[in-house]
């Protein structure tokens, strides 16, 4: 029991509460058929929940079943009491339509659990690419004590004796399939080995990227973001994210200590650093909204943009995440930062330090994997923001753009970083797929392709479709990218430099509505500009021709979820959701 000089621990609200003998009981009751006794539960100790999102049904984090024992353990050896819950499933690769309609379900239901129960504080794992945000927007908004404990990446994967990345695989065998170099077998005999472990994508894709700013950001213990799923150090970090959950708990150090301003701006830094994909912008203004920490999509360009791109780490370069781990991970980034001054050093972190404390000394272990802030793989790695009449932002990934790319769209004498091209309209990506071969379409190598209809209303959720393959017939000349565009997103795990991200979306009013197949596009890269080529009277009569959007409802999720989901550039939130604050504060009412 708590001293009577200290406050009272939220689970003693529930299960030591003299003043209601009656309603405690009716808490105690049930708990004790499993074996814990009562004395357990009313002895003052903190009750620390185990968010534990792995499965059967999401292979990425199933590694997390092994791991909630080890956390467990250091609960229990720390003075804590461990509950262990599942969290709302999300598998990237399986969930359709789409895994980024499940982030806000997952948000919800975990704020939910950790209001309505005896909970002084929370670990959170996480690990495929929904799941970090979910829970950290969760943490955000409920505001106990929480502590990220990531799954990690396999190890690394191989095809035909080379380093090949779980999803850049993917995307390069449908290439060599719409070239005709291999057939659809070896397609999917290629996709059998390119996950040759527990763990999620050990490319730089929306996993890893996430749950390495997961740590950037303070909410990690040293060196989590990194640690490949099978190594032995992934389960002794489990064992002391436990034990220090329970001493951030006597310590009351909550996210709101934690995610501040600087936090955020360590992470977009950070991202530039590591190539990160582009879903981490979305989600990291999510959570800032949750945590009520003012950040938009033009905070990543100010910023990120001019960071220098450190880690060599497909698909911006040639390794995976296991030589991201070896070459020093996270803490080895970091401390190239804090050297160059690049970073908030004094930002607290879970482990009760600074950056400055827990990184300063960090050194990189492998050049070739980790290059020193002095001699990177690129200049100004970071995300440009552009706008123009066909929507008010998009990102653009600089890291991805290769010298082919930039070769043929980005080097004209006395017009660098600008192009204009005849483009392709999809709606939507079955429409892609139905037609992208039709040879009306006329698509040579000066084309762009674009999609709408892959926003988070119109989708719903916002689809991973962006990066489309040109014609077979292009690729098998070697033309393996033309410009993409368009409102949905791309997988982190794809090389493809893409105009993505499109706000609003063309279901919600955006200017990709009234764009049609032949119609000449600029991209001005220099001046943060993408232009339709036509006279603003032509844009408003095609406009005015606009049919109403027609949303076919799959699920009450998807109806509930279109009426509140806003659109990428604020974080996709459901915003009803955003001004909810400090929920661990709030003491339930009574349920008998």
């Amino acid at each position: 029991m708590s001293d009577k000089n200290t406050p009272r621990r939220r689970s003693e609200i529930w299960f030591n509460d003299p003043a209601e003998p009656g309603e405690t009981g009716v808490y105690i009751e049930r708990y004790g058929n499993y074996g814990i006794t009562r004395q357990e539960l009313q002895s003052g100790r903190p009750v620390i929940g185990i968010a534990q999102s792995g499965g059967d049904l999401t292979p990425c984090n199933r590694i997390h079943v092994e791991l909630a024992a080890r956390v467990k353990d250091g609960i229990r050896d720390a003075g804590g009491i461990a509950f262990e819950f599942p969290m709302h499933p999300i598998q990237e690769s399986c969930r359709r339509p789409t895994a980024a309609l499940d982030r806000n379900l997952a948000y919800l239901g975990l704020v939910e659990i950790l209001c309505g129960y005896p909970f002084d504080g929370v670990v959170l794992m996480t690990g495929c690419d929904k799941t970090t945000p979910a829970c950290l927007m969760a943490a955000a908004t409920v505001n106990l004590p929480a502590i990220v404990l990531s799954g990690g990446p396999m190890i690394n994967s191989y095809i035909n004796g080379k380093l090949a990345g779980s999803g850049v695989a993917l995307w390069q065998a449908r290439r060599l399939l719409a070239g005709g170099t291999i057939d659809a077998a070896e397609l999917l005999d290629r996709m059998a080995v390119a996950a040759p472990s527990a763990g999620h994508c050990n490319s730089m894709g929306t996993a890893l990227s996430m749950n390495s700013l997961a740590e950037a950001m303070g909410m990690s213990l040293p060196g989590c973001g990194a640690i490949p799923a099978p190594h032995a150090a992934r389960a002794k970090l489990a064992y002391e994210t436990g034990r220090r959950i329970v001493e951030m708990v006597a310590e009351d150090l909550v996210p709101s200590r934690i995610l501040t301003r600087e936090a955020f701006e360590n992470a977009i830094v950070a991202a530039s650093a590591i190539g990160a994909s582009t879903n981490c912008p979305p989600h990291i203004i999510a959570i800032a909204r949750h945590m009520g920490i003012p950040l938009n999509v033009q905070d990543w360009e100010a910023i990120g943009y001019d960071v220098p791109l450190l880690v060599n780490v497909q698909p911006a370069g040639e390794f995976l995440g296991e030589d991201f781990h070896r070459a020093g991970g996270v803490p080895a980034v970091l401390g190239e930062l804090i050297r160059a001054g690049r970073l908030h050093t004094q930002a607290l972190t879970v482990s009760g330090k600074s950056i400055q404390e827990n990184y300063g000394g960090a050194q990189i272990q492998d050049a070739s994997v980790i290059r020193p802030y002095g001699t990177p793989l690129k200049q100004r790695a970071g995300f440009l923001v552009v706008s123009g009449n066909l929507f008010q932002s998009a990102l653009v990934k600089m890291s991805v753009i290769g010298e082919d790319f930039t070769r043929r769209f980005l080097s004209s004498p006395g017009s660098e970083d600008c192009f204009v091209s005849r483009v392709i309209v999809f709606d939507g990506p079955e429409d892609y797929r139905r037609r992208i071969e039709d040879p009306a379409l006329e698509i040579d190598e000066t084309c762009m392709l674009a999609v709408r209809g892959a926003g988070p209303v119109a989708y719903p959720g916002s689809a991973e479709v962006v990066n489309m393959t040109p014609p077979g017939g292009l690729v098998s000349r070697g033309i393996t990218m033309l410009p993409c565009m368009g409102d949905g997103r791309q997988s982190g795990t794809s090389d493809s430099p893409s105009i993505l991200h499109a706000s609003p979306e063309a279901a919600a009013g955006g200017n990709l509505a009234i764009l049609q197949t032949g119609d000449s596009v600029k991209v001005d890269l220099a001046n943060r500009r993408v232009d339709v080529l036509i006279h603003d009277d032509e844009i408003e009569r095609r406009r005015k021709e606009l049919k109403p959007v027609h949303l076919q409802h799959d699920s009450p999720w998807q109806e509930l979820y279109r009426q509140h989901v806003g659109q990428l550039d604020t974080g996709a939130c459901l915003e009803f959701a955003v001004p909810y604050r400090n929920l661990g504060k709030v003491v339930p009412r009574h349920s008998h």
